[in-house]
């Protein structure tokens, strides 16, 4: 069985956002830019892998994001 999803999120800077994310994509992940936003698709044949996965994402786009924010100011 295949997993996937998908998690897309509006930025100021979506680029310098994108970029400090996919340093850290594991195999199954992909962030990317589409229409301004950045989007990040996960994929694994084990839910935990996935669950992983996205847990470390949310923490990567939070420190991503106050980053950007904080040298744009």
């Amino acid at each position: 069985m295949k997993i996937e999803g998908s998690i897309q999120t509006s930025h100021e800077n979506p680029v310098a956002v994108a970029d400090a994310l996919k340093v850290d994509n594991l195999r199954g992940t992909t962030t990317t830019i589409i229409d301004g936003t950045v989007c990040t698709t996960f994929e694994s044949e084990k839910l935990r892998s996935v669950i992983a996965s996205v847990d470390d994402y949310l923490m990567n786009l939070k420190v991503a994001e106050e980053i950007c924010w904080y040298v744009s100011r």
